[in-house]
């Protein structure tokens, strides 16, 4: 009944994708098909199979390495500040980014990253049938930032329709930066944030392909792409990340602060009209129906659903912080399914930043993405919980 009801899901999803779609005639459903079934066989080699098993294992491990490297510098800076016994979030997970942002700024200045992401964009192409530069904006949204990955393909810019322009701002938006992916393992478990990122690359871009199809020639399916590191030397490109990391660190830390804050007012002011009664929970039975087909138990599916609209509304950090006091409460089925809804960045701050990346780059296509901000989110959320839905069947 529940792979049924999570077929069901499935197929609402992309209905409502089709429903929104600019050209039904050009979808492209052979890469849909495509990307579906890997999705699906990613899902089951890393769920259900020893060897996946081991690889999340071995991948966790690695990013908790990491981890304890990076609270070391942490430590040496803020080892006698006291804190309470859980610690304070910005010591203990925030700070973390500014080791990550340094490993991966490192690994680009090397070539490491861009050999990586260029072939792993070709492989894309080939068994999907999109476009080089569509392929290639997926796969760097996976380990660098919105903006990041954007700007990376700024002398594409003026080949991108609007479709295109839809495609690639959906895949930064559907994504999370490998710089921040540290943060999110120190509240959440390791395995469904980690399924959750090809996952997450697939479904933005099959969703992006139903609501802006695209039809490229081979003549002009060509990617030029921008170096992405400007650091001239090893011991430049550490400083250049740390320093990114500290901006991001901060503007995390800022973000949290206002959105909290600011959800607890409109709680108040809800309290006061509705008895009571919060946002989250009126979020919670707006996405109720969806959630059951998705996976999640009905006992569940309420506290679920708010925290999954709580990300839609604030950002994923205020969800995932919620959902962290929930583990314990809630069945590990409801664990991965809203896990992989949230890790990414399909939120209405997103909007903005990737709006505001794209008018640097270019001002007319910049005002395009603002006119079509609605629908991305729509399209990105619909993403997330194509993802959630593809991991409920295997759990």
């Amino acid at each position: 009944m529940g792979i049924l009801l999570g077929i069901l899901a499935v197929a609402i999803i992309l209905g409502i994708a089709f429903l929104m779609s600019n050209d039904r005639k050009n979808i492209n459903y052979k890469g849909i098909a495509v990307m579906l079934v890997v999705q699906l066989l990613i899902t089951a080699f890393m769920f259900n199979t020893t060897i996946g098993k081991i690889i999340i294992d071995g991948i966790s491990a690695g990013f908790n390495k990491l981890i304890e490297f990076g609270s070391v510098g942490v430590d040496f800076v803020l080892g006698g500040v006291e804190v309470g016994e859980n610690g304070v979030f910005f010591f203990n997970v925030l700070l973390i980014i500014i080791f990550f942002a340094t490993i991966l700024s490192v690994l680009t200045y090397l070539k490491i990253l861009p050999f990586i992401i260029k072939y792993l964009g070709w492989g894309l192409s080939k068994i999907t049938g999109l476009p080089k530069v569509e392929s290639f904006n997926a796969v760097n949204s996976i380990f660098f930032g919105q903006s990041e990955a954007l700007i990376a393909i700024k002398s594409q810019f003026h080949n991108l329709n609007d479709n295109r322009l839809y495609i690639v701002s959906a895949s930064a938006m559907g994504s999370v930066s490998a710089s921040i992916v540290g943060a999110y393992l120190g509240m959440l478990p390791s395995q469904y944030i980690l399924v959750a990122l090809p996952l997450n690359m697939f479904s933005a871009l099959i969703v992006s392909s139903i609501i802006a199809p695209v039809k490229v020639s081979k003549e002009d399916d060509k990617v030029d792409i921008q170096d992405v590191s400007n650091a001239k030397s090893f011991f430049e490109a550490m400083g250049n990340g740390a320093l990114d990391g500290g901006k991001i660190a901060l503007i995390v830390a800022s973000m949290l602060i206002a959105f909290i804050a600011s959800l607890e007012l409109v709680n108040w002011l809800f309290g006061a009209v509705f008895n009571g009664f919060t946002l989250q929970e009126l979020l919670g039975y707006i996405i109720a129906p969806i959630g059951l087909l998705m996976g999640i138990p009905a006992a569940e599916v309420v506290d679920a659903g708010a925290i999954m609209g709580t990300k839609i509304v604030t950002n994923e950090f205020v969800a995932m912080l919620e959902f962290s006091n929930m583990l314990d409460s809630v069945s590990e089925k409801t664990v991965g399914i809203v896990t992989v809804f949230l890790t990414s960045f399909a939120n209405f701050s997103s909007i903005g930043i990737i709006a505001g990346t794209v008018q640097g780059i270019d001002a007319e296509k910049g005002g395009r993405v603002s006119g079509f901000g609605m629908k991305l989110l729509i399209g990105a959320t619909l993403g997330s919980m194509l993802s959630a839905t593809i991991a409920g069947l295997f759990l």
